[in-house]
């Protein structure tokens, strides 16, 4: 008997305005890969101010994180995973830039974490956390990126001044 594809209601918005940032059928596929029910998320991609004043309101961090995952769908006790996602730009692009991964892959990385999250997968013991970083890493392997929890080797700086 055949299973049928889980449903996936996407929005996504463009709060910064980047070229370099994942188009929507990227985002459609990554989100495809990791979803095992029905679903209706909303990506928005934030600058840094946004992304401090959410993290703020809602975690009482005075500074901007990679991402944000809000479920809503424990709340309403239904079957589908109903949820957000901001992920900030700036910090994304620094984050990927220190590791030596191109944005695209660390991008895949975190809307398969945070989806992970909204599916209630979480990484606060020691024993959860390599359950979802096996989890991602098998995801993000069918997608074509590579383990992100491997050791990445660090991009040399550009030294100012130098023209490298």
């Amino acid at each position: 008997m055949k299973t049928r594809r889980p449903r996936l209601s996407l929005a996504v918005q463009y709060g910064v305005q980047d070229d370099a940032l994942p188009k929507r059928a990227s985002l459609r596929r990554w989100v495809r890969a990791a979803i095992v029910r029905d679903a209706a998320v909303t990506l928005r991609f934030v600058d840094e101010s946004e992304g401090r004043a959410l993290n703020h309101r809602y975690r009482q961090r005075d500074r901007a994180t990679n991402v944000l995952a809000f479920v809503y769908h424990e709340r309403s006790g239904a079957r589908r995973i109903d949820g957000d996602i901001v992920l900030c730009v700036p910090v994304m692009r620094r984050e990927a830039e220190e590791q030596g991964k191109l944005l695209t892959a660390h991008s895949a990385h975190l809307v398969v974490h945070a989806i992970l999250h909204l599916q209630g997968y979480d990484h606060t013991r020691a024993v959860d956390a390599a359950r979802m970083e096996a989890r991602e890493a098998a995801i993000l392997a069918r997608l074509g990126f590579p383990d992100p929890y491997r050791a990445s080797v660090p991009r040399p700086r550009r030294r100012r001044g130098t023209g490298r």
